[in-house]
């Protein structure tokens, strides 16, 4: 199945939805957003890894800003905050350029390494889309941390793209029918910039029949 642009999610929503399927519906189902210090800290890093002319050439080495990219299998857009051209003779050929260039996307993040792979796979779903795009086949990738400034080397095997492709056909299938799920609330929710609008207390309290049989016995 190929996906018109009209029904494209974005990419970058992955992250969100592997982290939280309830937050990523309040955000791109909903279209409710709050910003915390961490959302503004990444955006920042994001702002200054694009801050600069959208491509430059050192040597052997064309390097690709605020790329735009999409994928038909998938049905997403979005944008590689930077994707890095080698010149490789086993690479593939580009407009305009002499040689062949292997492709390598890089995804900048704030803080440090995480112990979940929701990075991961919104780098692997970048990588899918370049593939599709450039009629290439990337083997890995790198997520550049601000707090640490060190790249980590992402490889793209067939389980980590499983897991896009699922991911992005149950969001597409969320986004059909408009549904947001309900909480499941975890000790990751006091750091989520949508808190004060899910308001994952209320999710896990009693049910209404308890509260009514509760009620009930107080009466009696």
């Amino acid at each position: 199945m190929l996906y018109k642009e009209e029904d494209y999610l974005q990419l970058s929503g992955i992250q969100h939805f592997a982290f939280c399927r309830r937050q990523w519906a309040l955000a791109y189902v909903e279209l409710q957003w709050a910003e915390n210090v961490r959302t503004v800290e990444g955006k920042l890093l994001h702002e200054k890894a694009h801050d600069v002319s959208s491509e430059e050439k050192r040597g052997d080495l064309i390097i690709s800003r605020a790329m735009p990219v999409y994928s038909r299998e998938l049905g997403i857009s979005g944008e590689c905050d930077v994707v890095e051209f080698h010149r490789s003779d086993v690479g593939i050929s580009l407009s305009g350029r002499e040689g062949k260039y292997e492709v390598v996307p890089i995804e900048y993040k704030r803080g440090r390494p995480k112990q979940n792979d929701v990075d991961i796979l919104q780098l692997t779903a970048q990588a899918m889309c370049l593939e599709e795009m450039l009629c290439c086949e990337i083997q890995s990738g790198y997520l550049y941390y601000g707090e640490t400034r060190h790249r980590s080397k992402v490889t793209f095997d067939e389980a980590v793209r499983k897991r896009v492709r699922d991911s992005f056909l149950e969001m597409h299938q969320y986004y059909e029918r408009r549904y947001t799920p309900r909480v499941k609330r975890t000790k990751s929710c006091n750091a989520c910039s949508l808190k004060d609008i899910c308001l994952p207390a209320l999710g896990v309290g009693k049910s209404a029949t308890s509260y009514i049989d509760k009620a009930l016995l107080q009466e009696d």
